[in-house]
């Protein structure tokens, strides 16, 4: 397990470098989208159409901001729960979504993704809503506005920290965590 700074967009390199575990800081643009957006990216998708933003190599982060009080950049933001995005998420790796933050385990279908089409699943601690925020230093909204608060937005983040918790190597943080567990109760 490592600390690791990174840049986004990623590249393949950049995801085969990371590992279940791996704290990683990150920098620069990801995109916010919850389940109705992504409800809409899937529908395009089987359509053949364009999304309304390329996504291609760039992470999406599952959350909902609160709006922003006088003099900030963003309301408070958390991670949503992940598994409400597994529908989704195969069909936006297979189409060049490198990365996605959200919490907790996520479906076989989303592991097998990870390796399949070289992406990872980042984890980010829901409890901390106000450093989550205090990392982001631009916000804007770029698509499908009419779904307010579930609208995609652009975030320009500064050593934004997550956790590598699924790998594109089929590592799975959750099950090395219970295995460590399980030796400890012997």
């Amino acid at each position: 397990m490592a600390k690791v700074y990174i840049e986004t967009p990623l590249t393949n390199e950049d995801v085969l470098n990371l590992h279940a575990g791996d704290e990683v800081f990150l920098n620069g643009v990801i995109y916010v989208a919850r389940d109705a957006a992504h409800e809409r990216f899937l529908e395009r998708l089987e359509n053949n159409q364009q999304l309304p933003i390329d996504l291609r190599n760039h992470i999406i982060f599952y959350a909902g901001p609160t709006p922003p009080k006088p003099g900030q950049v963003i309301g408070s933001i958390a991670p949503t729960t992940a598994s409400r995005m597994d529908p989704y998420t195969p069909a936006m790796f297979e189409y060049g979504v490198k990365g996605v933050i959200g919490k907790g385990p996520r479906s076989q279908s989303v592991k097998d993704a990870c390796k399949n089409d070289t992406a990872i699943c980042f984890s980010a601690i829901g409890g901390l809503s106000a450093l989550l925020s205090d990392k982001i230093q631009a916000a804007e909204v770029v698509a499908y506005e009419d779904l307010g608060p579930e609208a995609i937005r652009e975030l320009i983040v500064k050593d934004f920290p997550v956790l590598v918790v699924y790998d594109a190597h089929g590592k799975d943080l959750y099950e090395q965590e219970i295995a460590k567990y399980r030796t400890l109760e012997r």
